[in-house]
């Protein structure tokens, strides 16, 4: 039996000097383990000491909390059987514990990585948006019992990031009795199916939802799912999004809609005056074949792969300013991790009551088009319009 009597023997005068950061295991046995990580802090429970151990995942976290002498226990057991390496942070020191392919246990010590401990009270761990709802099964992202399908992982983080955005936005925005969204570019569905359940049936929103979408296939599908849900103010519509003319929208959505589509429906969106505009763009064809084969004397832009991601970059700040001309507040951030997905910028419009400076947005907006030799941004000339 390996000894870790050590590694206990730390944890216990830690506590004592009242020093103690956390614990982590890590360096799974085996890589295709479910559970990835275990963090481990101090807390008080009741005014009596507990160790809280978050396990983390690929698909969610969960906690458990355990007296010191129990938490001895499962930590031992984790470490015979998940994972290779523990750290035990304290202010005095770190202590690595290494548990060999036979066992053998070996101890390291090295200066203190932390200056300052965290608090001692007992926080909840972070609430999933999604609830696991019969249309997750439909739409193949969780099996029969409910349970994440592995491959489908990275899509429920997606879900969940993008339902924490939209409970932000929602969470203090003027919004009518009745609320009106509608996707653009709603594809399969997966994230206009876990809105309306979030909305309706987590938030309590009296929502109207309309997914537009051009492939007419994808449009029954999606119909019949929600039938087979209840989701009776939920709809999809086979329609292109420039063909798309209802007057009232509360909440623009469109994501990954492709290169100027995602033009058309910002258009559309501050055609009908919507509270808050959520885009997420991709492809960027447009201005990038407005400038095929013109010299750029700025050197970024002498290389390919850069000359592609300035010109992204140009075309959504643009589209930012000329949501902000149009009275929107504007943030553009990082939708999930690039190890999800490559299309992972969303970019935000929320409907301001402050004065907008038109003219000095304008300013900008000209100016970054001459230093780029840009003739005119789609969204300009639809606005003109």
């Amino acid at each position: 039996m390996p000894d870790f009597s050590p590694l206990f023997e730390a944890i216990d005068n830690s506590i004592k000097r009242d020093d103690f950061v956390k614990i982590t295991l890590s360096k799974p046995l085996h890589k295709r383990n479910e559970l990835v990580n275990v963090y481990i802090r101090y807390i008080l429970i009741k005014e009596k000491s507990h160790l809280s151990f978050t396990y983390r995942y690929k698909t969610n976290d969960q906690v458990k909390n355990y007296a010191i002498s129990e938490a001895k226990k499962v930590i031992t057991e984790l470490l015979l059987n998940a994972f290779r390496f523990a750290t035990l942070f304290t202010l005095q020191e770190d202590l690595q514990v290494f548990v060999s392919k036979k066992k053998v246990v070996s101890i390291k010590k090295q200066h203190a990585s932390f200056k300052n401990k965290p608090p001692e009270t007992h926080n909840q761990p972070k609430e999933r948006k999604v609830t696991t709802g019969a249309y997750l099964k439909y739409l193949g992202v969780s099996d029969k019992d409910g349970n994440i399908i592995h491959k489908m992982a990275d899509k429920y983080r997606q879900i969940n990031k993008y339902l924490e955005i939209i409970d932000d936005l929602v969470s203090n925005a003027k919004l009518p009795k009745t609320v009106h969204i509608v996707d653009m570019g709603s594809g399969k569905g997966y994230l206009t199916f876990a809105l309306y359940d979030f909305l309706k049936n987590k938030k309590g929103f009296d929502v109207e939802i309309t997914g537009i979408e051009l492939r007419p296939k994808l449009v029954n599908y999606c119909n019949d799912i929600a039938k087979k849900c209840g989701f009776e103010k939920l709809n999809f519509v086979c329609k292109s999004i420039e063909d798309y003319n209802e007057k009232r929208i509360d909440i623009l959505i469109a994501l990954h809609a492709c290169d100027t589509a995602t033009d058309d429906a910002i258009y559309k969106g501050l055609h009908a005056k919507a509270e808050i505009i959520v885009t997420a763009p991709c492809c960027h064809k447009q201005i990038r074949k407005q400038l095929k084969g013109s010299v750029q004397e700025n050197p970024i832009l002498k290389y390919g792969i850069f000359k592609e991601r300035q010109y992204e970059m140009l075309t959504d700040t643009i589209r930012a300013l000329l949501l902000e001309k149009e009275n929107y507040q504007t943030k553009i951030f990082e939708f999930v991790s690039n190890e999800h997905t490559r299309k992972n910028v969303m970019l935000v419009g929320k409907k301001s009551t402050k004065k907008t400076n038109t003219e000095l947005i304008h300013t900008k907006i000209e100016k970054l088009k001459a230093d780029f030799g840009v003739t005119e941004h789609y969204l300009e000339k639809l606005l003109k319009q």
